[in-house]
């Protein structure tokens, strides 16, 4: 059995940090929020929950603020949500049921973080992260946006999931501001922010300086795997808002040297066969794409439906237009079975209106 100090900092969320505190507190020993500058009732909840609640001075570094959080932790382990996380209960039973479990317990558990929905609330986009380490073993969070601790000593991966419902958008450019503050205040970013540098770039309609970025980070060898896989796929949209299409496969295609074809990419490159029209070559990829593995306990940045449904729809309206419908029909219905979405009805209702029209057509 273990104990947690749930650790949080947060700011202006008096609309969602009840609900967050609500769905922790089965699981939690010692509640510790800091505040950085509230102006709303987000205090006054705050206090309702927490075992200790602190103010910290806000100076655009999320890092800092997290250590501050930490430090006041008194239990055997550190977990950290954001205002608008939440534990749904049979994750909260499930981390109950893993603190009251008999040791040794490893150093650091990576939880998946559900951070997309479909309109069913299916997730759709999933990555792990470092949700609870063991206190005083001096890990440190870096990094004034973006903030990560990097894990080590034993880690295990679990599937208990923490789930993001964000009900209000971020401040907007915040982070970009604060990455060009530090670079304007001349500090060079290390691999990991300049990665996200080039993503704020890119989010923010500025592709020629977000490809350059991107190149650069790639250029640089010092990338972690999974970011330099995401980065070319971002420089591959950055390619293509660019009108370069085909450096935009090149892009794609670069990926490969860092490790097998993901799924995610298989996809990226079926699409931009697909809005080619070439049908033979999309599906080729789409097929890959339902071949490659999925690597959860990378740290990948795991998009659902591209790791069954999308290809398989994708797969149907290619063998359609390559005037196979027997595999069409087939590769709607595989997607049905991973997700029995409005495009599968449509595509339903098409087939079956063309089977009556065709049959009406036959001869007597």
């Amino acid at each position: 059995m273990f104990t947690i100090s749930l650790c949080m900092i947060v700011k202006d969320e008096e609309q969602v940090l009840a609900r967050c505190l609500e769905s922790a507190k089965p699981i939690a020993d010692e509640i510790i929020v800091v505040d950085t500058g509230s102006t709303d009732g987000t205090r006054q909840i705050a206090r309702r929950y927490a075992d200790k609640t602190a103010d910290f001075s806000w100076r655009d570094d999320f890092a800092a603020a997290r250590n501050y959080a930490f430090s006041l932790a008194t239990k055997e382990y550190c977990m950290w949500l954001d205002a608008d996380d939440v534990l749904l209960p049979q994750d909260a039973a499930q981390l109950l049921a893993l603190k009251q479990s008999p040791g040794p317990h490893p150093d650091v558990f990576m939880l998946p973080y559900h951070t997309a929905f479909d309109e069913t609330g299916r997730p759709v986009f999933t990555y792990y992260r470092e949700r609870l380490l063991r206190n005083h073993m001096g890990f440190l969070w870096e990094g004034a946006v973006h903030e990560a601790i990097a894990p080590r000593g034993w880690v295990e991966y679990l599937p208990i999931a923490v789930t993001h419902r964000k009900e209000k958008p971020a401040e907007p450019g915040r982070n970009l501001r604060i990455l060009e503050k530090l670079i304007e205040q001349g500090q060079r970013l290390d691999p990991r922010l300049q990665f996200y540098y080039a993503r704020e770039l890119y989010d923010h309609g500025q592709y020629r300086k977000a490809q350059e970025e991107f190149c650069s980070f790639l250029h640089s060898g010092q990338g972690w795997v999974e970011n330099n896989i995401e980065a070319c796929r971002q420089l591959g949209a950055c390619r293509l808002a660019l009108g370069d299409t085909p450096g935009a496969l090149g892009a794609l295609f670069f990926s490969f040297t860092y490790d097998e074809p993901r799924a995610e990419v298989c996809c990226d490159v079926g699409n931009l066969f697909f809005e080619q029209a070439q049908y033979g070559r999309a599906a080729y990829w789409y097929r890959a794409a339902l071949r490659a593995p999925r690597r959860d306990d990378t740290g990948a940045f795991v998009q659902e439906d591209c790791h069954g449904y999308l290809p398989c729809l994708q797969l149907c309206v290619c063998y359609y237009q390559l005037g196979d419908l027997r595999r069409s029909r087939r590769m709607n219905e595989r997607a049905a079975r991973y997700k029995d979405s409005e495009a599968c009805r449509y595509n339903r209702r098409f087939f079956a209106s063309l089977a009556q029209s065709t049959a009406a057509a036959a001869p007597q």
